[in-house]
Formats: structure tokens, sequence, C-alpha cells
């Protein structure tokens, strides 16, 4: 089972970059007003609860933490989508998908790429 930890601010994003050197992150951008994201969260969670703990696990709520939010989509120069996951290894990021295309399924084929 991995942890999973809520995003809040920009300077928090910086560690995350560099805990990737370490072991892959999942980064999920989450709208707390949008069933479709409700959908992909409970997915997210559900990977999360079964998944090994070699990994780390990030949420950020993208009307409550906006700038962190806009931060990612700065860094990864990736356009914005909610809800949207990011795996990042290495500071860089592998791949990433949005809406009804996060999985269970889609996030286990994803980090066996990495």
């Amino acid at each position: 089972m991995v942890e999973l930890k809520e995003l809040q601010a920009t300077e928090e994003l910086d560690k995350v970059w560099n805990e990737s050197t370490e072991k892959p992150v999942l980064l999920f951008k989450h709208s707390t007003t949008c069933p479709i994201s409700a959908g992909a969260f409970k997915e997210y969670n559900s990977f999360l609860d079964s998944a090994e703990d070699n990994l780390n696990g990030y949420m950020v709520k993208v009307i409550e933490s906006r700038d962190a939010s806009n931060e990612i989509a700065d860094k990864t120069n990736i356009k914005h989508e909610s809800p949207q996951i990011f795996l990042i290894k290495d500071k860089e990021v592998l791949w990433n998908t949005s809406h009804s295309k996060i999985t269970v399924d889609s996030i286990k084929d994803a980090l066996k790429q990495a």
C-alpha cells in the first residue's frame, strides 16, 4: 500500500521532483467538483491500496491549490486537464493521461514501462 499525500504549495513540487530520482512518483490532479474526477480518483486510490511501497503517491486539488496545479503544467510543459495523472521518474514525466483513461490497469501498464 502506498500512502497518498496531498500537495498544496508550489514549493512542495521541488521535493516531489527530487524524490523521483529515488523512486517513481505518481501525481494526480483532482477536481473536487467533477464526477469524472471522482471516478478517476477512486481508480487511483484503488491502485495505491494494492501497490507495493516502491513509489510515492501525491494528489493536488486543482481548485483549492490552483497555484500548485498551475505549476505542474508549467514544470511539465503539459497542458492542464483534470483529472490528470503523471508518472515521474528521474525528474521526467514518463507518462500522463487524463479523464476516463485513468484506471488501475492503465497505471499498472505505465509503471511496467518505467
